[in-house]
């Protein structure tokens, strides 16, 4: 972990270098499917959803107690998001589709003015920063 400096602008950068973009978002795909089918399981996306601890992390569910029926519900209506043709995988297009989108809602979030964060070394955001840092030293 590292802590950066990154505003909406520097995701959106980054999110439309389509190239860029679609070659981390690409590889941390295939990074998740793991048994190599081509699409993402329920249980893949569960197994990088709750590495992420996003439960935890943006509803403060671990100092609230909550029964394990509703964190099911969460978990799915989060895979429901990426499945968009309901078939019960996520395919490639549908990952880089979503994670576009939550890219730019991140960055819209932010704004314009620079904030600090701490962001994992293999996180898309720290991979947006490193991204600009080099733009900047060319």
């Amino acid at each position: 972990m590292s802590v950066e400096v990154l505003d909406g602008a520097t995701i959106r950068d980054f999110v439309e270098d389509v190239q860029a973009f679609n070659g981390l978002v690409d590889g941390r795909f295939v990074t998740l499917d793991v048994d190599h089918d081509g699409v993402l399981s329920y249980s893949e996306m569960m197994k990088e959803l709750m590495s992420l601890r996003v439960l935890e992390t943006h509803f403060g569910f671990d100092v609230i107690e909550t029964s394990p029926d509703e964190i099911a519900l969460i978990y799915h209506s989060l895979f429901l998001q990426f499945d968009h043709d309901r078939s019960g995988y996520v395919d490639k297009e549908e990952f880089r589709a979503e994670t576009k989108k939550m890219m730019l809602a991140m960055a819209n979030g932010l704004g314009f003015l620079p904030v600090q964060m701490v962001l994992e070394e293999d996180s898309l955001l720290k991979k947006a920063v490193e991204r600009e840092s080099a733009k900047v030293a060319a």
